[in-house]
């Protein structure tokens, strides 16, 4: 199973070599802008897109709402291997 981030390009590092700055959940990181830019949507036109990244690419441009959306659901599934987590340490007395 492959998972994609969703992340929204906050600067164009650099448009002949297709790397750009996302923000993901506040966190940083330079990704691969290669597999969104065609020359319909240069490198230039990709600041501000949300974006799908997987292995530092940006696999494919997505709608704010699609990506707050799996946000949510990927937060709700930290809280729930948390719990799970915090279960998984207690005794089988105290579960």
């Amino acid at each position: 199973m492959c998972l994609g981030i969703p992340g929204r390009i906050v600067r164009i590092d650099d448009p002949v070599r297709k790397l750009a700055t996302v923000d993901v959940a506040g966190v940083r990181r330079q990704v691969n802008i290669a597999c969104i830019v065609d020359p319909d949507h240069p490198a230039e036109a990709c600041l501000g897109d949300w974006v799908l990244i997987h292995v530092g690419f940006a696999m494919s441009r997505i709608d704010a709402d699609e990506a707050a959306a799996t946000l949510r659901l990927l937060e709700e599934l930290g809280e729930a291997q948390a719990a799970l987590g915090g279960a998984a340490e207690r005794s089988p007395d105290e579960r």
